[in-house]
């Protein structure tokens, strides 16, 4: 089966989502082709120049596939022009409210009338959490399947032994609104223990010093289903986030982790300076979330049911 990837880039959120769906089924024997395509890196064009330089690409290459799988909004142009028998569309969260909570009420109405004329194009419409799948029903009666985002433990393999650093709070993410990360500035002096950030760093740097702390925390505003979660979980860190979006798909509150509201930085500040001394309660949620991940979310137990969805959709 030849397949076709197409997002803007292929590290982070959804762009790393693309990135291991790929390199699986590569393993698994299909033939998987990324699209690269390069685009003017300021915010405001970012997406205009992918959009238009990537649909460019596919209508001057004319390869031929069997499917083409574009990966969030912008990549949907260039789905369109690829010739390929299925056409497949991926949306992490609800593309038009990301872009209201981050850029002008211009970009949020471009986004939003963009949003809806793309859906149409896809043969399939996929999201990694209930939430989302629910919300574009009730918005745009759109009918998405629901796949969770795998977790790779394998490559946990390479990471190095690391020391644990007692009272260590990190946090794993974008420095944007989104991700709520001035929520845990602003009660970063109260803290009863040491913040690290990690805002822009390699996957294996990351979970070296997710390895090494106490706790996860994930202040977002919205959100999908954070991969870090997963992460966290096989790493058994204990979480708190907020009970947005998709998490509290993944996290059970004073189960798996602990849930707290987004935009309250008292009762964050509260959870973290009271699991910082609850050892009980810290090595329950880790193990809790670690078995959670292990049953649920593994390429082990996934990889099937992605197999099966492509091979459906060929054969239809």
């Amino acid at each position: 089966m030849k397949i076709l990837f197409i997002a803007p880039k292929y590290s982070g959120g959804i762009g790393g989502h693309a990135s291991r769906v790929a390199e699986k089924l590569q393993e698994h024997g299909f033939d998987v082709k990324l699209m690269h395509t390069p685009h003017i890196p300021i915010k405001k064009l970012k997406n205009p120049s992918f959009v238009l330089l990537s649909s460019l690409k596919a209508m001057i290459e004319g390869e031929k596939y069997d499917i083409v799988h574009a990966f969030n909004v912008p990549s949907a142009f260039a789905m369109k022009y690829t010739k390929a028998k299925k056409k497949i569309l991926s949306i992490h969260g609800i593309y038009s409210e990301q872009v209201d909570a981050l850029h002008s009420k211009t970009m949020y109405s471009i986004a939003k009338i963009a949003e809806t004329k793309v859906l149409k194009w896809a043969d399939k419409l996929t999201t990694d959490s209930k939430i989302v799948k629910k919300m574009y029903k009730e918005k745009l009666n759109a009918n998405f399947e629901f796949f969770y985002a795998p977790l790779d433990i394998k490559k946990f393999e390479k990471l190095k032994n690391v020391e644990k650093n007692e009272k260590q709070i990190i946090f794993i993410g974008r420095d944007s609104y989104e991700k709520g990360i001035d929520v845990l500035k602003e009660i970063e002096p109260k803290i009863n223990g040491k913040i690290i950030y990690c805002t822009d760093m390699k996957w294996e740097d990351a979970m070296e010093n997710l390895k090494a702390s106490s706790i996860l925390v994930i202040p977002s505003r919205m959100e999908s289903i954070p991969q870090v979660i997963k992460e966290a979980f096989y790493l058994k860190i204990p979480v708190i986030a907020t009970n947005v979006g998709g998490i509290p798909e993944l996290i059970t509150n004073n189960v798996t982790g602990i849930l707290v509201p987004p935009n309250d930085s008292e009762i964050l500040l509260k959870n973290i300076n009271e699991l910082l001394v609850d050892n009980e309660t810290a090595a329950r949620l880790g193990n809790a979330g670690y078995e959670f991940v292990i049953n649920n979310l593994t390429w082990e137990v996934l990889l099937p049911e992605y197999v099966k969805f492509y091979e459906n959709l060929v054969n239809s």
